[in-house]
């Protein structure tokens, strides 16, 4: 039991500090969250305590992906026995305990607002208004119509920006840029898509609508969830701006998405409906001269020129890249710091194409920026111009609930956005199940897992029964989707004599790919729930049956995850690989990987990777931007901060033909869809108040 705060008396500056060490005793704050609070305060010897409470907070908030404090939100927790919010974790990590504990502090401060205002707009360390942007105070106060929020100027300053650069491409073409006519488009978007389905219907074709939208200005944001074809319609976009382009054989086009694993599936799909488009109309375009304008997709980091031992990047406003076009896949795993860099290192005359699901998980890092932009995109909102322009492009007609109504505020990227509506490949339980969950829809979600469909099924466990229950669905699958490991340990076994390549590279495939089929996913990542402690379990259980030789970290048939990027070794955050021996048949392991349908695999020492963990079991943040035939997602039993509609949502749109719930506590699994993730930002704001 913590030592609580004599509760008389204003609080001071080390009083507050040793209740923030109390705290980080406790689990509630990390270190790292207090040091910020006490450097502020051995620099300023008169600092305020709202500022070194304020000052901790932000940095814990920042931790969980928040780029900013609401002063009001923060003051609102003074009652101890204040409602959390259902789309908002705690301040503190910990039970109700550290609720009570952070109001009782609170209270020992002024509850004047004016007061708080006061205590951090004098302070040397906090810079506001006019001042901001030339200041260079570690801290940034914003007003606001709707608040006042307190930043680390790292991230007020990644926000104003990010609204900057978006906005100023949202005003429509670069000058000198002419704006096709609209009859050829439509010519070229028949001749693209094919003839409507229903050539009686006038309702919008929205991937005809996305191309449409995407010619008007240098900015185009395209979302949907999984099966809605964002990529099918990207690859069309391609071939409709060379087609349209005066010059396409010098058009210069960037691929990129945020992991490695995600930029292999960009490329991949893209080559694959382009050589379909190919194929079927082998004489509309010159298809060789456009593959040959697609180079590699990178990473971002690559895209950018990260570099070793250093945040500052090859490519910058000074420094921009060489492109015209540039295609972002999996743009919901973007977080703040890397938009405002892509932004910056894009000329301004170049287009820049959006693509990622609104409703995934956000970055690990802080930003959810993928969101913030796509807040309006279900309404739609789209004016008379844009209207028009869809009816001349597409012959469809912008439903009456999506237009804008005169009058109204108009969302300044409205004209910018199109959402995909339809999925076509999650027709069945797993659509159903995720659209369920993505609602909210706790009773819905539930109906389909009881319902009598092999795609998708929860087991119904006790606490003691689920963890070893997980280890044989890991390995056999279940009943109707006998997809498990045991598929790539059998391949594991079938390796070729030494010394024949070609056997030897087709065996590599064929091992990877079969344990590309499953994955267990995790919202924890420590702990007998997480990924460690699951990875653990697995690895034990192999051993005990001889089916892998471990000695020491490595083993033959070891699944990795890169957890940072390397260029050097060519391997990046997020790629995933499997060690075997070479071709040579020796003991030495190398991590093989595959890159694409066709593609050769790579390999790289296993010796020389610093930055890996065992991939069994992943989080589910780690898996996005990837897919797999069976999906297992593990839920502790017990309630988690990380627990959120946007989590389950995810996981479950990982699997491709079956997916299977393992959630000992049908109580946390109801309040996980009830808990909407939120990140706390200011960029929504300022791109509605038009600000740039």
């Amino acid at each position: 039991m913590l030592p609580t705060l004599d509760p008389t008396g204003p609080l001071t500056a080390a009083e507050l500090l040793a209740e923030l060490d109390r705290w980080c005793d406790a689990g509630w704050l990390r270190r790292l969250d207090v040091a910020l609070a006490r450097w502020l305060a051995a620099e300023l010897p008169d600092a305020a305590p709202e500022l070194l409470l304020s000052a901790a907070l932000l940095a814990q908030r920042e931790s969980r992906g928040h780029t900013c404090i609401a002063l009001d939100e923060l003051l609102a927790q003074r009652r101890p026995d204040a409602v959390v919010r259902p789309d908002d974790d705690a301040w503190l990590d910990g039970p109700g305990a550290a609720r009570a504990a952070l109001a009782a502090t609170l209270q020992r401060l002024s509850p004047d607002r004016g007061d708080w205002l006061n205590g951090l707009q004098g302070s040397d360390a906090v810079d506001e208004g006019i001042d901001a942007a030339s200041g260079q105070a570690p801290l940034v106060l914003e007003h606001t119509p709707d608040g006042t929020r307190l930043y680390l100027r790292r991230h007020w300053r990644d926000e104003q920006a990010v609204a900057r650069a978006v906005l100023s491409r949202a005003v429509g073409p670069h000058p000198g840029e002419v704006v096709p006519d609209a009859a050829v488009v439509r010519g070229w978007l028949d001749r693209l898509f094919g003839p409507a389905s229903d050539p009686a219907s006038v309702a919008p074709d929205w991937q005809r609508t996305a191309c449409a939208m995407a010619l008007r200005g240098r900015l185009a944001l395209i979302t949907g969830g999984p099966g809605t074809g964002k990529t099918y319609t990207v690859a069309r976009l391609l071939a409709l701006l060379f087609a349209l382009h005066p010059a396409p054989e010098t058009l210069r086009i960037a691929l990129a998405a945020p992991t490695g694993k995600a930029a292999a599936r960009l490329k991949q799909s893209i080559d694959q409906a382009l050589g379909q488009l190919g194929a079927a109309l082998p004489d509309a375009l010159d298809w060789a001269l456009l593959a040959k304008r697609l180079k590699e997709a990178l990473t971002l980091h690559r895209l950018l020129g990260a570099r070793p031992d250093t945040r500052a990047l090859r490519h910058d406003a000074r420094h921009p890249l060489d492109v015209d076009l540039l295609v972002v896949d999996e743009a919901s795993m973007v977080h703040l710091e890397m938009m405002a860099a892509l932004l910056a290192a894009l000329p301004e005359r170049a287009r820049l194409v959006l693509l990622g699901d609104k409703d995934q998980l956000a970055s690990v890092e802080a930003g959810a920026v993928l969101g913030d932009l796509c807040g309006q995109a279900e309404r739609g909102q789209y004016d008379a111009d844009s209207v028009a322009w869809v009816a001349a492009c597409t012959g469809g007609a912008v439903p009456p609930a999506l237009r804008h109504r005169p009058g109204t505020p108009l969302p300044a990227l409205a004209q910018q956005t199109v959402m995909l509506r339809e999925s076509r490949r999650f027709q069945g339980a797993i659509g159903a199940l995720a659209k369920a969950v993505n609602a909210g829809d706790v009773r819905g979600a539930d109906t389909v897992l009881r319902a009598p469909d092999v795609a998708v099924q929860r087991l119904t466990l006790t606490e003691a029964q689920a963890l070893p229950a997980v280890l044989g669905l890991a390995l056999q699958g279940r009943t109707g989707a006998p997809i498990g490991y045991d598929l790539y340990l059998a391949e594991l076994q079938q390796r070729p004599p030494a010394g024949d390549a070609a056997a030897h590279q087709s065996w590599v495939v064929r091992v990877v790919r079969a344990f590309e089929r499953v994955r267990l996913l995790c919202a924890l990542r420590e702990g007998e729930w997480g990924v460690t402690g699951l990875n653990a379990r697995i690895e034990s259980h192999l051993r005990s049956r001889g089916a892998i030789a471990r000695h020491g970290e490595w083993y033959a048939g070891r699944p990795v995850m890169v957890t940072r990027n390397d260029a050097a070794l060519g391997v990046y955050n997020g790629d995933v690989g499997v060690a075997l021996p070479g071709i040579d048949g020796g003991t030495g392991l190398r991590v093989w990987l595959l890159d694409g349908e066709g593609q050769p695999p790579r390999s790289v020492m296993a010796s020389r990777l610093a930055a890996i963990e065992t991939a069994f079991a992943m989080t589910v943040h780690k898996s996005q931007g990837s897919e797999f035939e069976h999906v297992a997602l593990v839920l502790p039993p017990h309630l988690t901060p990380v627990l959120t509609r946007e989590l389950v949502y995810t996981g479950i749109t990982r699997a491709k033909a079956a997916f299977t719930l393992v959630a000992p506590d049908p109580a946390v699994w109801s309040q996980a869809l009830q808990r909407r993730t939120r990140r706390v930002s200011g960029l929504p704001g300022l791109l509605l108040s038009g600000r740039r």
